[in-house]
């Protein structure tokens, strides 16, 4: 869909996958627009369907390059997967809340897996002050 700019997946069982939304309202406009195309070819459909957020995928900048070397060693090895010669960034798995954080050695980051809003801005600030804490991020 162009407007607002989705993809959505639509299964035999009834589900309807949603991706590429920038917000829940744009997710309710797409599976509207989609429920009423599939009502006009004559197919019923349940009215006001329950809407799940499964995966909140954000983006973040700590505005300053940081050294992935340095962060995979003192995070330790049991939460942290770089191997730079396979792919740029340094893994980094949070328990609580329960995300993946992608960070790359420009400072920026990639958080994935949070279901609201909140689980990122937590995971963000954990892994800012855990930086900190080790000295890796002024």
């Amino acid at each position: 869909m162009k407007e607002p700019k989705t993809a959505t997946l639509l299964f035999r069982s009834g589900k309807v996958v949603c991706t590429g939304a920038k917000s829940l309202e744009h997710v309710k406009t797409a599976i509207d627009m989609v429920a009423k195309q599939i009502e006009a070819a004559g197919i019923p459909i349940k009215k006001n369907p329950v809407i799940e957020v499964q995966n909140i995928v954000a983006s973040s900048d700590l505005g300053t390059e940081i050294n992935l070397n340095a962060i995979a060693i003192s995070l330790g090895l049991e939460k942290v997967e770089y191997e730079p010669e396979q792919f740029p960034g340094l893994v980094y798995r949070i328990d609580v809340p329960k995300v993946v954080v992608l960070l790359f050695g420009s400072g920026k980051l990639v958080c994935t897996g949070a279901r609201k809003p909140s689980d990122v801005e937590e995971a963000v600030e954990k892994i800012t002050q855990e930086l900190k804490a080790a000295g890796l991020l002024r």
